[in-house]
């Protein structure tokens, strides 16, 4: 079947499922294929439970009209989902970069929504599956679609940007992460910058945090560019003043007040204020988006248990976010700090280093006692207490107490689900 002609039947069922334990009424599944699983196998049980149609790539798995049979089920969903993308007429805002994306696009999402119809990455489904997904979810009358896009090797980016054609784009950062399958820091900003190669080749517009070097280096001469700095007067001025727990900035004379912890989260919150001036809304209903955002699934929570305040930042880690973690957790006031880090993934041959040197600087910073958790962590040469699996640490905390009113901060990788502290403690 033609991508045209699957399209026409996605505008009359315009729901998408590719699990047949979440199927919706009238919707269409996708037969998508795994290590572990061939969707093919579940199409009519999908059709069974309501779903209008099942697209399949094996021929022997068609048993009624409803059954499409197509080369191959993610190229089929990829390729409608560009289709889509074209057929609408929302403007895409692509967003990338190692650390604060997701809460980047949550922001931007929260300003921009003041003033019109948006649609986002739902949670961080942003790889060659949810970029697809989230362009299936623009609507006729979307205006804007901020598009997250993830990325662990080279030119995963550039063809995310070939399905999404963003009008617009945005690199939170360039940090220390999937090293492994980038092989090296200049890797992770080859591979991030496919973004701005993208728009740059397509004369589209581009914004950038003018204090980076790095953008500013690879932007300076482009013409479409707008970027907020804190000192730069060529740009717009966004200024830090201070996280203490939660990021305050100055715009335009204006105090506005995060519910966000940690000063990393300063960029975050610029770049969604930038891109709200751009697009006209008014600044009251800026600061009125970023204060009213709240952050959810581990990232820069601050949660309280039993008199202790706790900061939960582990949905994920890598060097970059843990030592910004560190040296801001370092600077809020508390009677009593204790920072639990997990170990970092991906970083390929350098994580054993990139460990060694977290424990080094926690060391120096000196907080009342740090734990560190995880395989990685516990092959580091140091005095800090570690545990190689969470069960360890899990016994620790079963058998001993920690202080009443401590300032407590978790960080690690998200396959050390160290929110699991939480029920400990």
């Amino acid at each position: 079947m033609k991508t045209a002609q699957l399209h026409n039947i996605f505008l009359e069922f315009p729901e998408i499922c590719t699990d047949t334990r979440k199927i919706k009424e009238d919707s269409i599944f996708f037969a998508l294929k795994g290590d572990n699983f061939n969707g093919n196998k579940y199409a009519s049980a999908a059709l069974e439970n309501g779903a209008a149609y099942a697209i399949i790539d094996e021929k022997e798995y068609v048993e009624s009209d409803r059954h499409i049979l197509v080369d191959d089920v993610l190229k089929a969903l990829q390729e409608l989902a560009s289709f889509h993308r074209n057929h609408c007429r929302a403007k895409v805002i692509g967003l990338t970069g190692s650390n604060g994306k997701t809460t980047t696009k949550e922001l931007i999402n929260a300003v921009l929504s003041k003033k019109y119809r948006t649609i986002a990455t739902k949670g961080n489904l942003n790889n060659h599956i949810g970029v697809p997904l989230t362009l299936l979810s623009i609507k006729e009358d979307t205006e804007i679609a901020i598009v997250e896009m993830g990325a662990n090797h080279q030119k995963e980016i550039e063809f995310l940007c070939s399905l999404a054609q963003p009008d617009f784009g945005y690199i939170t950062n360039f940090g220390k992460a999937h090293i492994e399958g980038f092989g090296s820091e200049e890797g992770v900003i080859k591979g991030k910058s496919e973004l701005y190669e993208f728009l740059i080749k397509n004369d589209k517009h581009i914004f950038m945090n003018a204090d980076d070097p790095i953008q500013l280096q690879k932007l300076g001469g482009y013409i479409k560019k707008y970027g907020f700095s804190t000192n730069q007067k060529e740009f717009y001025k966004i200024a830090f003043s201070g996280a203490n727990p939660f990021v305050k900035v100055i715009v335009e004379d204006n105090s506005i007040e995060s519910q966000l912890v940690g000063s990393y989260n300063f960029t975050n919150c610029a770049a969604a204020i930038l891109m709200g001036k751009y697009f006209n809304v008014p600044l009251e209903k800026i600061k009125e988006a970023i204060e009213g955002y709240s952050p959810s699934n581990n990232r820069s929570q601050i949660i309280t248990r039993n008199g202790r305040q706790i900061i939960l930042d582990a949905y994920n880690a890598n060097p970059t976010s843990m030592k910004a973690a560190l040296e801001n957790f370092s600077q809020m006031e508390g009677n009593h700090k204790i920072a639990f880090l997990g170990d970092m993934f991906e970083l390929g041959s350098i994580t054993p280093t990139e460990h060694q040197n977290i424990a080094d600087l926690a060391t120096t910073l000196k907080f009342d006692e740090v734990v560190l958790v995880g395989e990685n962590f516990n092959r580091v040469e140091t005095n800090l207490k570690k545990y190689s699996s969470f069960d360890e640490l899990k016994n620790f905390l079963n058998n001993n107490q920690l202080h009443s009113e401590s300032l407590i901060l978790i960080k690690g990788s998200r396959g050390m689900a160290l929110e699991r502290i939480l029920d400990t403690i």
